[in-house]
């Protein structure tokens, strides 16, 4: 098991897009989905259904119907979060979740990059392409797998995005 400290894979991690073609472990994939599982969730709703793509030509189709993620076609695996779109919180629930997922591949030493499903063209061909059921929207996709990039894009200082008690102080 790959360890480093939860604040130091926040800060180091970066999206990748460009994957080795080394598969990840059923046992590694089915960890980074328990995480996603135990995200919170608004009154513990957990709507969510959460699915890892590992087969080729699948993720040849996903790569294919979206507009960002062609990538997704070498990663080993792409995570899907799902969520029942009739919740009052779906998107900060399939948030947290897709949070969850992409730490926890960090914490496996997997690169990931969050491609964005919600509100996009895709989603319901996404859905049933996978054959999720009716009623579940697609939050994210997940491209995940073992770093061939080497990306440091900067990111702004903490002075300029946050503050304490009122802004501008």
């Amino acid at each position: 098991m790959h360890h480093m400290s939860k604040t130091k894979a926040i800060k180091d991690r970066r999206s990748i897009r460009s994957y080795k073609p080394d598969p990840v472990s059923e046992e590694i994939i089915r960890d980074i989905l328990d995480c996603g599982r135990l995200a919170p969730t608004a009154r513990n709703v957990q709507p969510w259904l959460l699915g890892a793509v590992t087969d080729a030509d699948l993720r040849g189709t996903l790569a294919d119907m979206t507009e960002y993620g062609k990538f997704i076609a070498q990663s080993p695996v792409c995570f899907v979060v799902f969520v029942k779109g009739e919740e009052k919180y779906f998107m900060e629930d399939g948030c947290a979740a897709t949070m969850n997922i992409v730490q926890a591949a960090a914490e496996h030493g997997l690169g990931t990059c969050w491609v964005a499903g919600h509100k996009k063209p895709y989603v319901e061909q996404i859905r049933q392409l996978l054959d999720v059921p009716e009623g579940y929207t697609l939050i994210s996709l997940i491209a995940a797998g073992y770093s061939d990039d080497k990306p440091a894009p900067s990111k702004k200082p903490l002075e300029e995005v946050a503050f304490f008690d009122k802004c501008g102080n």
